[in-house]
């Protein structure tokens, strides 16, 4: 027992360690999403792989070319005209180009690919059909709806040397209440709250931004020709470079979802599969530190409870331990959920639900990200936007029917 009582010590000090990292996080997001960043304006192309229509399609969609930038192409990219979502494009392009600051709009075919991951081939082949005077290039998914001045600043922190990419991230907006959506979005949460001034930040593919110098000095081109993961390829090849990934609060982005828990699990198990494949060391520390925050809260309450019948001495070290573990899952819950309705302030009243359900279940939503990162352990198949892949290794995969 009196080692227990150390370990218990020694749990209770990193975990507030821990907290306080997320506190710091906090206040970077806070404090730099307001930030100005009006000067800065290379020249951009923005990319936007579509496939099928997502919810809030057209609201997405607009929200590209309403962006408050003077100096940008924005290329929207399908495999085929087959695809729902090219007549759509081309409807909201006649719609919209005429209002955008856009200096060109292209809707791109760029056809089937076997060797890497669709949305990548679609990637690359936008990158093709920049113009030659493209110094940036900005790349966003279609299920999410940016903000009108997120061009300006994901591609700013761009023009300091060190920057290898920048990246924001997407925060789910509920718009269905029910536990499965709920969950999603605190789940979600949980895992941007890690990006701030922080060795933890990944760029994110759905709202990032890399130099065309350093695209083509580190190999990205290359190395995309035979990768599933945009994002994570990109974070192991600026990182090998020695360069740094900088997380841009103000480019957070609202991703309007409802889901169901087959959905659910899908998703995550997804996450996480491309996570184990291409960056271990953070699958495994997603793991060991989930089952520390689960195994550390519910072992120091069978503990408490224990040491109370039995008049133990060691009862306050172990009701410490519980108290502090459930009331940094509780801070931590509601930092992150004031953050999201700060920085996407419209969607304010759509967090209330999520807020409220990751106030009071963070406990639970624990044990249910455990569920789910122990669910990807086994396997490298995957199902993402109708199309399912092997991942055989980070440089191979193989694309089944």
């Amino acid at each position: 027992m009196v080692i227990i009582h150390y370990i218990a010590w020694l749990a209770i000090i990193t975990q507030i360690a821990f907290t306080i990292g997320m506190i710091n996080n906090f206040k970077y997001t806070i404090g730099r999403f307001k930030r100005k960043r009006d000067w800065y304006r290379p020249n951009t192309a923005l990319i936007v792989p579509c496939k099928g229509l997502d919810q809030e399609f057209e609201k997405n969609i607009a929200s590209f070319f309403a962006q408050d930038y003077n100096n940008f192409c924005l290329f929207f990219v399908v495999e085929d005209i087959a695809d729902p979502a090219y007549n759509r494009l081309c409807q909201l392009k006649e719609k919209l180009a005429h209002t955008s600051q856009a200096k060109d709009v292209k809707i791109l075919i760029a056809g089937h690919t076997l060797t890497s991951s669709q949305k990548i081939h679609n990637l690359l082949h936008a990158y093709k059909n920049i113009p030659d005077q493209t110094q940036v290039l900005a790349f966003a998914d279609s299920d999410v709806c940016i903000k009108d001045y997120w061009l300006k600043h994901i591609v700013y922190p761009l023009r300091q040397p060190k920057v290898g990419a920048t990246s924001g991230y997407r925060l789910f907006v509920p718009q269905k209440i029910n536990l499965p959506t709920l969950s999603l979005s605190a789940l979600n949460a949980k895992i941007a709250q890690f990006l701030g001034k922080s060795f933890f930040n990944q760029p994110w593919g759905g709202s990032m931004a890399i130099n065309v110098e350093t695209f083509k000095k580190i190999g990205l081109e290359k190395i995309w020709q035979n990768a599933l993961s945009d994002d994570y390829s990109l974070s192991y090849a600026v990182k090998k470079a020695r360069l740094k990934i900088f997380f841009v609060p103000a480019c957070l982005v609202a991703s309007y979802e409802s889901t169901t828990w087959p959905k659910l699990f899908e998703f995550a198990r997804r996450q996480f599969i491309i996570t184990k494949a291409y960056v271990p060391a953070n699958w495994y520390f997603a793991l060991i530190s989930t089952i520390y925050s689960v195994f550390c809260l519910w072992a120091g309450l069978a503990l408490t409870i224990y040491s109370a019948a039995a008049q133990h001495s060691y009862l306050l070290t172990f009701a410490a331990l519980t108290a502090v573990f459930y009331t940094s899952q509780l801070i931590r819950s509601i930092l992150r959920q004031i953050a999201a309705k700060t920085v996407l302030k419209e969607d304010s009243p759509h967090f209330q639900a999520a807020m409220i359900a990751d106030i009071i279940a963070a406990p639970f939503f624990s044990i249910l990200l455990l569920a789910i990162i122990l669910s990807s352990a086994i396997g490298r198949t995957i199902k993402w936007r109708g199309i399912k892949y092997k991942i055989v290794s980070p440089e191979k995969i193989i694309q089944l029917k």
